[in-house]
């Protein structure tokens, strides 16, 4: 059996990151879920604060649950005064279900867009437990994180920043062989990112396990730092700072 990863513990200010008002839609709807045992887990921007180290409110709760258990918590989310968000932007019901309150929405995933996974035990088990607000509750484990990621690479949207700055701040924490197994055929894609994060950082990219770069046909690392004094090599693509700790809160 896979071993849940270890990982350090970040300071996250959930308290200044989610306000109150917000909090409490969040917190019906948790309370409700637990109420009725449906198991889920936290994604999202929440999961990507606390491990990349860059907090980000986004103003959604991205809830894992497992396939059978959506209709149920569908419900959940209708009873507690949220109302399906489908009929203000039309939206594929097929891998989510978006409730929508007061400018709040809490969304309910069970696959991926491309249905390339469904959510499964170790979605729910393996990641960091957090406590906002006095209430503890589980992260969907990184790997898993940066698994859902790699398919978001839209003509409008990307989420491959997000990796790169969750492989700064927990590389090589990362249960390297978990991942690589989750993602099964789609090992080049992970290549690709993983090129590209070497290229803009190569010294965070060092303490990767060295059979890795191989492993994704990569061949074995070089580091190599000349023109990336001072992190030049990721001002190329972005003058902000990438790695954390950073305060970005946005809507």
């Amino acid at each position: 059996m896979v071993q849940p990863t270890m990982m350090t513990t970040q300071q996250i200010d959930w308290e200044g990151l989610i306000p109150e008002s917000e909090w409490t839609e969040y917190r019906a709807v948790v309370d409700k879920m637990r109420e009725k045992g449906i198991r889920f887990a936290l994604g999202g921007g929440l999961a990507f604060s606390e491990y990349a180290n860059r907090v980000r409110n986004t103003k959604d709760l991205d809830l894992y649950i497992y396939p059978w258990d959506r209709d149920e918590a569908r419900e959940v989310l209708l009873s507690t005064g949220f109302v399906d968000y489908f009929d203000e932007k039309p939206y594929d019901r097929t891998w989510i279900f978006r409730g929508y309150k007061d400018s709040v929405i809490v969304d309910l995933i069970w696959t991926s867009p491309n249905h390339r996974f469904e959510v499964d035990p170790r979605w729910l088990s393996r990641g960091r437990d957090v406590v906002i607000r006095g209430t503890r509750l589980k992260l969907i484990p990184p790997e898993e994180l940066v698994w859902a990621k790699i398919y978001v690479l839209q003509h409008d949207r990307c989420d491959w920043t997000d990796i790169l700055n969750i492989l700064g701040n927990l590389g090589p924490m990362l249960d390297w062989r978990h991942l690589l197994d989750r993602v099964g055929p789609d090992i080049p894609l992970l290549a690709g990112i993983l090129s590209v994060f070497r290229w803009m950082a190569p010294e965070k990219a060092s303490s990767l396990p060295q059979w890795l770069w191989e492993h994704v046909g990569l061949g074995p690392q070089v580091l190599d730092c000349s023109g990336d004094t001072s992190g030049g090599r990721a001002a190329l693509l972005d003058s902000r700072d990438w790695f954390g700790p950073k305060e970005t809160f946005q809507a």
